[in-house]
């Protein structure tokens, strides 16, 4: 089962009209976070591509670990479960500035859909070094669908 396109225009625009019909007070149908911080959380995976100067590099031996044992749960099509494990980057714990963090996602995901499939092809990632542009799909779509529906979008 193919994962719907971030790169095509009606599914961005379709992700979109998600994020934006959530409100400060939009409340996770499961988990701890709140709102904004899941905005943020889900600003993490983009954040590693657009402002990788935020994040400190990961650790070859590391980077080696998680390609053998995360990788393919993070970039294959299987939805994740509710209240999985989550690397430390993307652990928030502080309330965030919701329209931030919104207007910040939806940029990015503008930003990913503006660039395409073709600028993401053979792409270094923060962790798991060159994807194809079918694995970016995959990470960039199933994080903010998952999230989405944590909190009932």
């Amino acid at each position: 089962m193919a994962l719907p396109n971030i790169f095509d225009k009606q599914v961005a625009d379709s992700l979109l009209i998600r994020i934006q019909k959530l409100t400060m007070d939009t409340k996770p149908l499961w988990g701890k976070m709140q709102v904004g911080q899941m905005l943020a959380h889900a600003n993490v995976t983009y954040g590693y591509v657009y402002e990788p100067e935020l994040y400190k590099p990961t650790p070859a031996l590391l980077k080696i670990i998680l390609k053998l044992f995360v990788k393919k749960t993070v970039v294959d099509e299987t939805p994740y479960k509710k209240n999985s494990q989550t690397g430390p980057d993307f652990k928030i714990n502080d309330d965030k500035i919701f329209k931030k963090e919104r207007d910040r996602l939806v940029g990015f995901v503008l930003k990913t859909q503006a660039l395409g499939a073709d600028h993401f092809e053979g792409k270094r990632s923060h962790s798991f070094g060159k994807l194809t542009a079918t694995e970016w799909n995959n990470m960039f779509y199933k994080h903010i669908d998952h999230h989405l529906r944590q909190f009932g979008m």
